[in-house]
């Protein structure tokens, strides 16, 4: 689609932390005509050439192909989270509902997949170097985010050997962040009433160093430029999107002002499978387990062949969603609402 003018690009879930980047860049472009967002729910935010439907690629009823005739690319970011206490349910939008976009973009004849993988989707891997995209990407089993990215993995797989015609191109960026997703991440992973203003050096002394805790993060627009590259372009397959410097105990208490003191990885799961357990904490410590072996990627392939580079640091990444997080932070769409506790 590299000498595309006036495109049409359809973006799933564009009302989450990527979609409002991937959808405000692509408004935004002048080779792109126009973009059909679909998202459960209506929003209130409309950018220029932009349309919205209301679809859950999650319902047996969506008609996703009628969504997709016409359009020269779909950007495929729906994702849900929770409930992580019931993986049915995830599993039922997450890969039944990206099943369903995979079949209606051949159903469509639509000639390009732009798709939202993830470093969660790697098998166990290294923290002392970087890996290519030729890692294995089984996830880690026990963890429902890995275990439904590592699937649809797979699935894409199939797909791409009984549509050679369609270009299938998978995005597996590090975790991503930017200020108006510090609410919606804080509900994720922290729950409804964990308040932000805690995330202040006076209240935080001490951070706890956990071994394995060492991950990569990106500001989510740069992200967003990554999958605007990818459709204005003919490249296929994956990319691994990232920043440096890698995350880790000593970097976050830096920015905190805090020491690390370092606690052993039992004590730290035991802590977190106790709150979820409790159903006071969202994130499981299954994907606790899984953080702790995403191995650190290379990035070198989209360098070289998207011409994409970060224009961010980690560091500035996470200074960043601090902010968002201090000020509860948020944007102009349900998932993104923005709302202060404490």
């Amino acid at each position: 689609m590299s000498d595309a003018v006036g495109s049409r690009v359809v973006v799933t879930g564009g009302t989450g932390n990527v979609g409002t980047s991937v959808v405000r860049l692509l408004s935004e472009d002048p080779r792109v005509g126009s973009v059909l967002g679909l998202a459960r729910r209506f929003p209130r935010w409309q950018p220029p050439r932009t349309d919205w439907s209301a679809v859950d690629i999650g319902s047996e009823q969506a008609d996703l192909v009628k969504e997709f005739l016409g359009a020269d690319a779909v950007i495929h970011l729906a994702w849900a989270f929770q409930p992580t206490h019931d993986p049915a349910a995830t599993w039922r939008t997450n890969v039944l509902g990206g099943m369903r976009v995979f079949d209606a973009v051949a159903a469509a004849g639509m000639p390009a997949l732009i798709h939202a993988s993830s470093v969660g989707a790697y098998s166990p891997g290294p923290k002392d170097h970087t890996v290519d995209e030729s890692w294995p990407t089984h996830g880690w089993p026990d963890a429902a985010y890995c275990r439904e990215k590592a699937y649809l993995e797979r699935s894409l797989d199939t797909f791409e050997r009984e549509h050679p015609g369609v270009r299938v191109v998978r995005m597996r960026p590090a975790f991503l962040f930017k200020r108006e997703s510090a609410s919606e991440q804080r509900r994720i992973f922290g729950g409804r009433f964990l308040p932000g203003s805690l995330v202040r050096p006076e209240l935080l002394p001490f951070l706890p160093d956990v071994p394995g805790l060492r991950v990569q993060a990106l500001h989510t627009d740069d992200a967003a430029r990554a999958y605007l590259l990818a459709v204005e372009s003919d490249v296929r397959g994956a990319f691994n999107l990232a920043a440096e410097p890698p995350v880790d105990a000593q970097l976050l208490g830096s920015l905190l002002g805090s020491r690390p003191v370092r606690l052993p990885r039992t004590a730290a799961r035991s802590a977190i499978a106790a709150a979820w357990g409790l159903h006071l904490l969202p994130a499981s410590p299954h994907l606790f387990d899984a953080v702790l072996r995403l191995p650190l990627m290379d990035c070198t392939r989209a360098f070289e062949e998207l011409g994409w580079r970060p224009r961010r640091t980690a560091t500035e990444v996470i200074e960043e969603l601090l902010e968002g997080l201090q000020q509860g932070a948020g944007a102009w769409t349900e998932p993104m609402r923005g709302h202060k506790v404490g």
